[in-house]
């Protein structure tokens, strides 16, 4: 057995995320009774959580909660799974039919990291990008899709997240109110556009979000040549394309997710009808 002693802090930090991840707000002094901390220690984690971005203080309660970043914690688990189970075999189909390239992003922390994408397979792709690449949230059309259709606390979080940063791709943030006109027509059109410069030619993305539940569960999105592929003729003629694949994969996770559902609850039937025999 290691003798590496335990480092308590890290200990105590861990016990804070628990209670608040367990309670839809708390106290300094309700976190304090519920891991019989000092009232002092309990104050300091709690602001270098919301430091570290992974908490924040409610002016309206005075208590504090967490943020979308904790999500990032578990990133790489089931969103992983799922997206090459399921989204895998959609996006090479769908790059196939259109040869640019295609990609699946999920929410990690601050930005959309890509977890499947199909750049080694298109002939078309400039830049081959791999799963684990990350991407902007507000500049990148996957980022601007998850915005536009995630929950609005969700949302308004993120942006005071963004807002606060000090890199230089996030600082749109600080503008709320284009950032929402931004939304509404993403919303409007059912899929986010987003630009960006390059040395050869501009490159334009699209994206749509992939909803299970009325939950968004990822961003699906293809990028192209602006000067090999104008913006008008992609929106007709892959855009559709892009919706289809993304409504196919999130009625594929549902099914899944209920077919996981039937198995759980028989295999539990069995178990209790096991220990009543015995």
């Amino acid at each position: 057995m290691s003798s590496t002693r335990p480092i308590r802090a890290l200990l105590r930090g861990l016990d804070v995320l628990h209670v608040l991840n367990r309670h839809n707000g708390a106290t300094v002094s309700e976190v304090a009774s519920s891991i019989d901390l000092p009232r002092t220690t309990t104050y300091r984690i709690l602001e270098t959580l919301c430091v570290a971005g992974y908490a924040y203080r409610a002016a309206s309660d005075d208590r504090y909660r967490l943020t979308i970043m904790v999500r990032g914690l578990s990133d790489g688990f089931d969103d992983e799974a799922w997206v090459t189970q399921i989204a895998r075999p959609y996006i090479y189909d769908l790059c196939r039919e259109i040869v640019w390239p295609v990609a699946v992003a999920t929410l990690s922390g601050s930005s959309m990291l890509i977890r499947q994408t199909t750049d080694h397979q298109s002939p078309l792709a400039v830049e081959k990008r791999g799963p684990g690449f990350r991407v902007p949230i507000l500049g990148s059309a996957a980022g601007l899709a998850y915005l536009a259709y995630c929950p609005k606390e969700q949302r308004d979080s993120l942006l005071d997240i963004l807002a606060k940063s000090k890199k230089e791709r996030d600082k749109a943030a600080r503008n709320r109110k284009k950032v929402y006109e931004v939304l509404v027509d993403t919303r409007k059109r059912g899929y986010a556009i987003s630009r960006r410069s390059r040395r050869v030619s501009d490159e334009l993305s699209f994206a749509v979000p992939i909803i299970a539940d009325d939950r968004i569960l990822a961003s699906l999105a293809f990028r192209c040549s602006i000067t090999a592929l104008p913006e008008a003729e992609a929106e007709r003629r892959f855009v559709p394309k892009l919706q289809v694949a993304a409504l196919q994969i999130g009625q594929d996770f549902m099914d899944q997710h209920k077919t996981d559902a039937l198995v759980s609850a028989s295999t539990q039937s069995v178990s209790a009808e096991s220990e009543e025999e015995l």
